[in-house]
């Protein structure tokens, strides 16, 4: 019964947000992307995140049965020192083996951070987000020898670290750059001697604090450590998620003054799905299931359009605690109550699936694409040249081919401004020129419609393609080779 419930619920917020446009009516419905379970894709751009586990914000037996379907197969999770050792020289790891074991066992892949501090030791640092790292000499011998401990017990089980989170924020009197990078090179010396081949991220860096980054990475470099990194990552919230890629590409320059081989990862994002207070990061919105699924979407494939492995923030509503008011963070794809039980999935899980089923490691992006839209030519990729001032944005368009065939996905949607409430579309005209379809169809990843271009809607000459009366809006739609993409029947 409460699974006909949760889904008679889906539906109606659905029909509610996802009714018809016009413009849409005009298009023959073919039918709606077909999920595809973690275990079917080898290999993708995309992290899903699972924090808070460490401090019990949420519950993973509660959400773990939506895992394997939403189609991502890494899992962000946090450590947790301080739940780990509540007794000095004492190691409690059954729950964190109970998560890792289950995760394994479903075929997905663990990417585990050590944070955050622990208080038994003095100076042990805090125990949540903003508080200082370890620094006393009693503290970070313990810290080493956790961290090596760590490591051996599930070495044969994840192969990503992480290495602390968000360092920028809190007091820098605790968390000053030198003091992050300090603790990083301890820290990756231990995992790699240990475990050679794994992959360590680093930095966390919430938000993007150029100075902050400058000075930490310098200190790794001048430690000889920094090249021992797989990538370093950041937190970068903002309203629109298409407006800081040119900060992102700040960041990479100076990451690239000490180690140009080693790229970006984009480590923790995400939206709410209401706002008020008390919703974390960019809450102050009128956001709504709706926008929150754009805005999952569009960082999504706006990463990928910028050669970027995207996490998405986060796998459920998280309680925070750590105050006398219980505060709920939702920016969840599931919707929890106050005893961390999953309500349902929201709208954005279903679009985050819709991602994850079209665009895994069988697709690469194509660089420099060239194309026009109602008659307005746009010269390339904006990854590939200097990035436009937001005032001149308007259309967010990267493309794809398919590695064996050769045919393309085209990814578009308005990026102006913060993702809105309604579903209204507007038709507009594509060309793209060396591009491959043989049957082309519309995808709205929102709703996850399917829908035929009427053979009066496209024209193709060699290798340029033209499309009339494309419905976008500031949400993505996909032309894609029908062939691409997996469809069930409504």
């Amino acid at each position: 019964m409460k699974s006909y419930l949760t889904l008679a619920l889906f539906l109606i917020s659905s029909f509610v947000l996802l009714g018809q446009t016009k413009d849409e009516s005009k298009l023959n419905l073919l039918g709606n992307v077909k999920p595809r379970n973690a275990n079917e894709i080898s290999a993708s751009n995309w992290l899903l995140g699972c924090e808070t586990l460490d401090r019990d914000f949420t519950d993973y037996d509660q959400y773990k049965e939506y895992l394997n379907p939403l189609g991502i197969k890494r899992l962000r999770l946090q450590a947790g020192w301080a739940k780990t050792e509540k007794v000095k020289g004492q190691y409690d790891w059954d729950w964190l083996d109970h998560i890792v074991n289950d995760a394994v066992g479903r075929g997905l892949e663990p990417w585990v951070q050590f944070s955050y501090g622990n208080s038994i030791y003095e100076g042990g640092g805090g125990i949540n987000l903003a508080a200082g790292v370890p620094e006393s000499e009693v503290a970070l011998a313990a810290w080493d020898k956790w961290v090596a401990a760590l490591v051996n017990r599930y070495m044969g089980k994840v192969k990503e670290y992480e290495i602390w989170n968000e360092p920028n924020f809190g007091d820098n009197l605790f968390n000053t750059p030198i003091k992050a990078a300090a603790l990083h090179n301890r820290t990756i010396k231990i995992i790699k001697e240990i475990q050679p081949d794994s992959k360590v991220s680093g930095l966390a860096l919430g938000h993007i604090d150029l100075a902050y980054a400058d000075e930490f990475f310098k200190a790794l470099h001048d430690a000889g450590t920094i090249q021992l990194f797989a990538n370093f990552t950041y937190h970068d919230y903002v309203y629109n998620p298409d407006f800081h890629y040119d900060k992102v590409r700040q960041l990479k320059a100076v990451l690239a003054k000490y180690a140009p081989d080693i790229p970006l990862r984009q480590g923790e994002n995400g939206a709410p799905s209401m706002n008020g207070f008390g919703r974390g990061a960019i809450g102050n919105y009128d956001w709504t299931e709706l926008s929150q699924a754009k805005w999952n979407t569009r960082r999504m494939l706006g990463d990928l359009g910028h050669d970027i492995e995207s996490s998405v923030f986060s796998i459920i509503d998280m309680g925070y605690t750590s105050g006398p008011i219980r505060l709920l963070n939702v920016k969840g794809l599931l919707m929890s109550d106050s005893t961390k039980r999953v309500i349902r999935p929201k709208l954005a899980y279903h679009s985050v699936q819709n991602v994850a089923s079209i665009f895994d490691h069988s697709l690469e992006r194509i660089q420099n694409i060239q194309q026009t839209h109602n008659g307005n030519f746009v010269p390339a990729n904006p990854d590939d040249i200097a990035m436009t001032k937001s005032t001149d944005l308007g259309f967010a368009v990267y493309g794809y081919r398919h590695k064996e065939s050769n045919l393309n996905v085209y990814s578009i949607w308005k990026n102006e401004s913060i993702p809105n409430n309604s579903t209204e579309k507007q038709n507009c005209n594509f060309t793209f020129t060396n591009a491959n379809f043989n049957e082309p169809v519309v995808v709205d990843i929102i709703s996850g419609e399917v829908f035929e271009i009427p053979a009066d809607k496209w024209k193709k000459e060699g290798t340029k393609y033209s499309f009339l009366d494309i419905p976008v809006y500031d949400g993505p739609i996909l032309i894609a080779d029908k062939s691409l993409i997996l469809i069930q029947k409504p």
